[in-house]
């Protein structure tokens, strides 16, 4: 159950940059400036998330290789898959950051 919670987690992660890259995070409604959001920042964060997902699975399937018991198979290929989709997600979004990149710089100035 547990690994449920983490996909739905992670799937709510995605969506959440997702709605903020696209700029359609609703806005504040009560008067209160919203807290500007440094891109920078926020590729770091998403980048060292994806470093952490990395990183725990590989210690699963080094646990799991060493013959640890209280680690599953089940759990082991979750955190790869997880791993995995992460890794794809940023590099589509290093591909569209290139492509972005690309058409502004042969735009006529």
């Amino acid at each position: 159950m547990s690994e449920i919670s983490g996909i739905n987690q992670v799937l709510a992660e995605m969506r959440r940059l997702s709605a903020v890259a696209e700029g359609s995070v609703p806005q504040a409604t009560d008067g209160a400036q919203p807290s500007g959001v440094d891109f920078s920042s926020l590729l770091k964060q998403s980048i060292d998330q994806v470093n952490d997902t990395q990183k725990a699975a590989g210690k699963l399937s080094t646990a799991f290789s060493a013959g640890d018991p209280n680690v599953d198979v089940a759990e082991v290929m979750v955190a790869l898959q997880k791993a995995g989709v992460a890794f794809q997600a940023m590099t589509e979004v290093r591909n569209r950051l290139v492509s972005a990149y690309q058409d502004i710089m042969s735009m006529p100035v």
